[in-house]
């Protein structure tokens, strides 16, 4: 004897539309394997009208500082995500082999370099805010970072301009 299935349930969200919908990413790490994830996903949601908004903290500073941001490095050095030996990744001009493939990588399906990348998303509507702690322990004011960085703000100040959005933590 068999048992009639259950009818399918389909949870209803309301309206499908993007109106009203927030977008908060923090962005705390400065690798290029880990600038480009936030950075994807902020263009992504504006593509779906999302309104976004960036934070950068931390090493993520890295990403909208001018002197930086250019040229952000990828080690494989403890990433076993790179399948390599780990003792190789400390061997010298390891870290500029693996940066030039992922930049070459990168390259190749289109993706802008991180200056470009920033305006992208900037034009788009994307909000970039840097970290007050981070510029304090660093030692860097609004004129050594990237010219669309909005302002730089403390974490309470992001908390308020991101009110009821979707939060990753990159």
């Amino acid at each position: 004897m068999t048992t009639p299935a259950a009818p399918m349930i389909v949870p209803d969200f309301g309206d499908e539309s993007t109106t009203g919908r927030k977008l908060a990413i923090i962005c705390s790490k400065g690798t290029l394997d880990m600038a480009y994830p936030g950075l994807i996903l902020a263009n992504a949601a504006l593509g779906e009208g999302v309104e976004t908004h960036l934070f950068f903290t931390f090493w993520g500073f890295d990403i909208i500082t001018k002197s930086r941001m250019a040229d952000l490095k990828f080690t494989p050095l403890g990433n076993t995500a790179t399948h390599l030996p780990q003792g190789l990744g400390g061997l010298p001009g390891i870290t500029a082999m693996a940066t030039h493939q992922m930049r070459k990588q990168i390259a190749e399906v289109g993706v802008p370099e991180i200056p470009e990348f920033l305006e992208q998303i900037v034009a788009s509507g994307g909000h970039l805010w840097a970290c007050r702690m981070s510029a304090d322990m660093m030692h860097l004011t609004k004129d050594d970072l990237y010219k669309e960085v909005e302002d730089i703000i403390n974490a309470a100040d992001f908390i308020e301009k991101t009110d009821g959005a979707q939060l990753l933590f990159i």
